[in-house]
């Protein structure tokens, strides 16, 4: 989940990025929404260097890299353990059991950048990060197999300048298994009927419009946008050879500096472009 602070304004902006190794167990063990083909580990850290390679040579991030863990094989998919924005972090009680354990080594990296943080340590309450969407303006939670009720009204106590609105999530693992923010005002959606109607919803929940860029492919709706010091609007989306429609649909986006990035192994075990880091933008030195 991107900590992507300040506002409307300052939409995208980020300063540091945490991500995490991805463990050998990942590959037998990760959790899965369906079977499918067996992940080619080394494939899948090929892909993972080049994403973290982009965020930090390519974009001038501060990538904080946690080492792998081997009892936690999803562990790379970070976004799940934290939501961060501005200068605070909400440590979810991921809805997955196996998974919980992955929230100490985030809160050890986000409390070394001097973050507020805030720990959901209610049981009944489950928040996966995968299942926020944090537009600038406000926040859409998605109630899925891994997020409930709860989870949303305490991420709505900790955050609470924003407007929170729930969203029913029923074909997806998560919200942003198919949507994420493409620009300061952009939503990025997925085609399927189950994509459109949670579109449908947040419009309705929400006070404000925002303009929506619909792509052919749900995954491919998954992608990630920083508004980067010297190089503008930035986005991180899938590649053309995995998604070669919704690509061409993404290289409309004229004032946005594109950047394809594979993640053909990841995929897999239901991974998705925001699932690999948790963005931070912090406003004061450390």
């Amino acid at each position: 989940m991107a900590g992507l602070g300040g506002g409307p304004a300052a939409f995208g902006r980020c300063t540091h990025a945490v991500v995490r190794a991805l463990p050998e167990s990942l590959c037998r063990q990760a959790l899965r929404s369906a079977p499918g083909p067996d992940v080619d580990f080394a494939r899948a850290e090929r892909e993972h260097q080049l994403y973290v390679g982009v965020l930090k040579s390519k974009l001038g991030l501060q990538v904080l890299e946690l080492p792998a863990d081997e009892s936690l094989p999803d562990c790379v998919f970070v976004e799940d353990a934290a939501v961060v924005c501005e200068e605070t972090a909400l440590l979810t009680r991921p809805g997955a059991p196996s998974r919980r354990k992955e929230v100490e080594a985030m809160k050890k990296v986000l409390e070394s950048l001097n973050l507020n943080i805030v720990e959901m340590v209610d049981e009944n309450a489950t928040l996966d990060g995968g299942d926020v969407l944090f537009t600038g303006r406000e926040f859409f939670v998605g109630l899925s197999k891994r997020t409930n009720q709860r989870g949303a009204e305490i991420l709505a106590d900790t955050f609470k300048d924003y407007a929170v609105s729930t969203v029913p999530v029923h074909d997806s693992l998560h919200l942003k298994s198919f949507c994420s923010m493409a620009g300061p005002n952009l939503i990025a959606i997925g085609s399927s009927e189950a994509a459109q109607k949670a579109l449908k919803t947040m419009q309705q929940m929400s006070d404000h419009r925002y303009d929506k860029l619909t792509v052919p492919d749900d995954a491919a709706a998954n992608c990630i946008y920083l508004n980067v010091p010297s190089k503008g609007h930035v986005l991180l989306h899938r590649a053309p050879e995995e998604y070669p429609e919704s690509a061409k649909v993404f290289e409309k986006l004229k004032d946005h500096m594109l950047i394809p990035i594979a993640n053909t192994e990841l995929e897999k075990v239901d991974g998705a472009l925001t699932c690999c880091s948790v963005l931070i933008n912090k406003s004061s030195e450390l």
